[in-house]
């Protein structure tokens, strides 16, 4: 099935006629605070907060990244945790740059729940349309009946990430400055052959995604076309997969190298390329 916008991104004023007329559906707000402090910020009305870090990624490590995927057991009760069923309707977001909630929308795809999508412009965007927020987050109901089955969405590894670099489209999805990194330090720059595309590129200046049209010319323009392998990374799968929802949004499609460039570093026989060019 070919993704569309409606089936990747929701609007915030969709999403306010839907937590008023839809009772089941799940609001996951995705923090990383939650590590060191409780959640003390305004929310969606309903949303339960969520470690990036601890709910839904596997522990750190040098071959896996910061990142990692999580083990399909424990991310399974995770998400039952959250009461998710098999059929709920589920929406991401988070207040920050989105790719915080674009690795959970990411994740859950790749879990094998379709039914979820990105909340277009973050919590920044449902406070600027005037929506009401919530002082704390909701309990987590507990309940949920959804079973995991990994494989949802394409996943590459470091080797497919050089080849796909060679022969096709892998896309950086961190910015101009980690894409050609300082040439006084070895483990900064990119990897060879990869094509500096930061996601930030995809948004307009009100923070959410560029039209439908826009995004596809922009893709397709950096060889996410369909006619050759194409991949994205960035520093550990966040902003990477922030990106993927873009390309999904457009109708296109690419493969996530989860461990991205923290894990490729970890290899110091990887190559490094600085500066500009793809080298």
């Amino acid at each position: 099935m070919t993704d569309t916008r409606s089936s990747v991104l929701i609007t915030v004023d969709e999403l306010a006629d839907r937590i008023a007329g839809e009772p089941g559906l799940v609001l996951l707000d995705i923090s990383d605070d939650l590590e060191t402090a409780p959640l003390e910020r305004p929310v969606v009305p309903g949303a339960i907060a969520v470690s990036l870090a601890s709910d839904i990624s596997g522990p750190a490590s040098k071959e896996g990244g910061r990142r990692p995927l999580p083990d399909p057991g424990a991310l399974q009760k995770t998400l039952q945790g959250f009461g998710i069923d098999a059929d709920s309707s589920v929406v991401v977001y988070d207040n920050a740059s989105g790719a915080q909630a674009g690795r959970a929308w990411w994740t859950l795809r790749w879990a094998g729940h379709e039914n979820v999508r990105l909340l277009d412009g973050g919590l920044a965007a449902w406070t600027a349309a005037g929506h009401n927020t919530a002082p704390d987050p909701a309990h987590a109901p507990g309940g949920g009946s959804i079973v995991v089955t990994p494989g949802g969405m394409p996943v590459i590894d470091a080797d497919d990430a050089a080849d796909i670099a060679r022969n096709g489209a892998l896309l950086d999805a961190r910015g101009k400055a980690a894409y050609e990194g300082d040439p006084g330090k070895t483990a900064t720059g990119h990897i060879p052959g990869a094509i500096c595309a930061g996601a930030k590129d995809a948004l307009g200046p009100d923070g959410v995604f560029k039209s439908t049209e826009d995004l596809r010319v922009m893709f397709e323009n950096l060889g996410v076309d369909g006619s050759q392998p194409a991949g994205v990374y960035c520093g550990s799968g966040n902003a990477a997969a922030f990106e993927l929802a873009g390309i999904y949004a457009a109708g296109l499609a690419a493969q996530l190298y989860v461990g991205s460039w923290s894990a490729w570093t970890g290899d110091p026989d990887r190559p490094v390329a600085q500066g500009p060019d793809r080298g």
